[in-house]
Order: C-alpha cells, then sequence, then structure tokens
C-alpha cells in the first residue's frame, strides 16, 4: 500500500495504471517517491505520454516491457550479488587488511595448527589465550602515549578549581604548555600529573570523562578522534582469533581503568579482559550509594617484568599467542613463547611515516631496540606496518 500526504500528485487513474503495465508502474512509483534507481522519473514520464498518445503499438509495447523488466530485476539483483560476493570474499579471507606476505601466513598456519581437531599441535579452547599490548600496538602511541595526552588535557580542564597550579611545577608547565618543562621533570612529574588527574573520584566518574575523551579529542596528526586511531589489521586480527575459539586480552602499561570504558566497544574485548598498570581502590559508602574510589598510590605497574606478573595475577593461564610493538613487550612475549607446545610471538614495527609513524631503536616512546636484535633468534615474527598492511585505520 502506497499512502500520499495532501498536495501531493495524485495517484494515476486505474485505466493509466493498467496502460502503465508492471515494471514502468513500478518505476513510476520509484520516481514519485525519489527513488534513484536509474532514470526511472524520465523513462516513466516518456511510456506515460507515449502509451496516452496511442503512438506506441502493443507489439513495442511487449518489447519495451520485456525490457524494462529485465533492467528492472538485473538492477535489484546486482546488489545482492555484490554482497554475496563480498560476503564470500571475506568468509575466504579473514585478514583482508593483510597483505598476503610471510606474517599473515605464519599467523594462518599457527591458528590452523592449533584449533584443528586431529592436529598434533591442537590446544583446548580454554587454553586458546592471546595477549595483546595496547599502545602502538591496537592503536597509535605517537606523538605521545594518549593517556598521557588524556591527562594534560585534564590539568587544563581541572586549573581553574587548582588555583596554585599555575606557579607550581609540573602543572605551571603543563599550563603553560612548556613540554621541556614538563619532560625536564621527569618520570616524578608525570605520575604527580598522573595522580591528580586520575584519583580522588570514583570508577564509574573516571570511566565516564575517559570514554568521552577518546571519543570527543582528536589525534593532532590524522585530525580523527582517538577512538578511531585503532588498526584495522588488528581488529579483523582480533575478531578472526575469537572466532576460532580464542579469548583475547590486553595486557598493556595503559592504565586499566582508562581503557576499560570502551575496549569492548572498539576491540570486541570486555573489561574483565583487560590487564593494565592500576592504583589502589578503596570502597566507599556515599550518600547511601556503594563506590569504588580511586586512590593517588599506585598498585601494580603492568609495563616491562610487570606484564607476566599481571598476566599471572590477573589471567590466571599462559597465553599461546602475544603481540607487542616495544621493548616493554619484551618480557611478555619471552613469557609467552617460552611455555610448552605450540607458541607465537608477535611484534608491530613502526616503519610506514607516510601514513602513520616511523620510529623503533631512538624513539622514547615504543623504543624497539632489544626486541629487533632477538626476534629472529627467538622466532618472533616482525610485522611490518609499510609491507604487510595495506590499510592501516579503518576509513
Amino acid at each position: 500500500m502506497i499512502c500520499r500526504a495532501a498536495g501531493e500528485m495524485p495517484l494515476p487513474s486505474e485505466e493509466r495504471r493498467a496502460a502503465m503495465a508492471g515494471p514502468v508502474w513500478m518505476e513510476w512509483v520509484s520516481a514519485e517517491s525519489g527513488s534513484s534507481v536509474g532514470t526511472a522519473r524520465d523513462s516513466a514520464a516518456a511510456r506515460i505520454c507515449s502509451q496516452e498518445s496511442g503512438n506506441v503499438n502493443s507489439a513495442i509495447r511487449g518489447t519495451v516491457m520485456s525490457t524494462c523488466c529485465t533492467s528492472f530485476v538485473l538492477r535489484g539483483l546486482l546488489p545482492l550479488l555484490f554482497a554475496f560476493g563480498s560476503a564470500v570474499a571475506s568468509a575466504a579471507d579473514p585478514l583482508p587488511s593483510w597483505n598476503d606476505t610471510a606474517p599473515k601466513q605464519a599467523i594462518l598456519r599457527f591458528v590452523e595448527r592449533v584449533t584443528r581437531d586431529g592436529s598434533p599441535d591442537f590446544v583446548p579452547p580454554a587454553e586458546r589465550i592471546a595477549a595483546f599490548d595496547n599502545d602502538g600496538t591496537l592503536w597509535c602511541e605517537q606523538p605521545a602515549y594518549f593517556q598521557l595526552l588524556f591527562a594534560l588535557d585534564r590539568v587544563k580542564a581541572m586549573a581553574a578549581a587548582h588555583p596554585q597550579w599555575k606557579e607550581t611545577e609540573p602543572f605551571k608547565s603543563v599550563l603553560a604548555g612548556d613540554m621541556q618543562g614538563l619532560i625536564a621533570g621527569g618520570e616524578k612529574a608525570l605520575l604527580e600529573i598522573i595522580a591528580a588527574t586520575h584519583a580522588g573520584m570514583t570508577t564509574d566518574e573516571f570511566a565516564r570523562i575517559a570514554r568521552e575523551w577518546v571519543t570527543t579529542s582528536r589525534h593532532p596528526k590524522f585530525q580523527r578522534p582517538y577512538i578511531e586511531c585503532v588498526y584495522q589489521p588488528q581488529i579483523e586480527l582480533l575478531k578472526y582469533l575469537r572466532e576460532k575459539g580464542f579469548k583475547t586480552y590486553i595486557v598493556s602499561g595503559g592504565g586499566i581503568e582508562f581503557m576499560r570504558p570502551w575496549t569492548e566497544q572498539v576491540y570486541g574485548i570486555p573489561p574483565e579482559q583487560v590487564v593494565g598498570s592500576s592504583a589502589r581502590l578503596r570502597y566507599e559508602v556515599r550518600d547511601g550509594i556503594p563506590v569504588i574510589l580511586k586512590l593517588p598510590q599506585i598498585d601494580h605497574i603492568d609495563d616491562k617484568a610487570g606484564k607476566p606478573v599481571g598476566i599471572h595475577k590477573f589471567i590466571g593461564r599462559r597465553p599461546i599467542l602475544a603481540c607487542g610493538n616495544s621493548d616493554g613487550d619484551f618480557e611478555m612475549l619471552e613469557y609467552v613463547t617460552s611455555g610448552p607446545g605450540p607458541r607465537l610471538g608477535l611484534i608491530i614495527h613502526h616503519d610506514d611515516e607516510q601514513r602513520e609513524f616511523a620510529y623503533d631503536r631512538a624513539s622514547h616512546i615504543g623504543q624497539l631496540n632489544r626486541g629487533l636484535d632477538e626476534a629472529a633468534r627467538r622466532n618472533w615474527i616482525i610485522v611490518s606496518m609499510k609491507n604487510d598492511w595495506p590499510e592501516i585505520f579503518l576509513d
């Protein structure tokens, strides 16, 4: 049933409708409803005029109708055929944003070995654990760790409530935009900023602030929200592993409370499968409502040697696959790949200055030195962003 609003062009009479015969009638409706299928409006109007004038005999009309019907059916089928072809291609290639190079083939072979029934390397689903670093592995980490940029923005947002910060380091440098002054303060200055901007609120309050920031703030180079600076090839890899019975975890030096609010939305990894650095917490009842309060004291640093400790403490199983990008992930890769049975270690190498960033040994952020030196000896796979990923971000 087709309803028309008052004042719109009336539907054709029954006589005209009969004369328009099937496909022409359908094209008239498409044209009047604003459809952009082919040139429906023009062709329908021409046929109406021609048919009403009696200048088109029945034989010609039959040929035209047959041609129109075929064209109409094809126009309807083409999108379905295209969608079907895309679905088949996707099913045939679970990692379409990976070039068909050695790293991709190594991943596919490993997954096939550990998931195929009857394989001598078969791993039960309960033991299929994959651990991924976050910064520089699942999303970008330049020109600075995103959580640090978040903390600096929080200093500016909170400055009105802390007027003393204008004369107190390291807040003075942050408010003045003096990054060299901030860097001169070293780790102590950074920890002071993190404590001031991350503590003194409930976990729910912090989650709301963090989620809003990653969604609305934009990367200075890519001019896209930080939450969209994630690597499309890695999103596909996470999905592929889960389809093969793996449980995927984040094991990151980043703050656990900073990541948990959005990892499920972006990576499909729920908050209970996020392991990260954490501060101490305290339970309180505020105005009759139970809450968890964030404290300024550090509880666990999930970086370098802290990553295997975090895996044991919070996961309870040694993963069979680990993926990182820096020497901060070295101990995690070492711990994971030294276990019994089949193991796979992956290192994402940032070597694409045009599409992302190029850095490794000399970088102060995401330095990759020891990992490059020992990857071959340890059978870890180096993934080149430049050569192995035809796509980096999802456009």
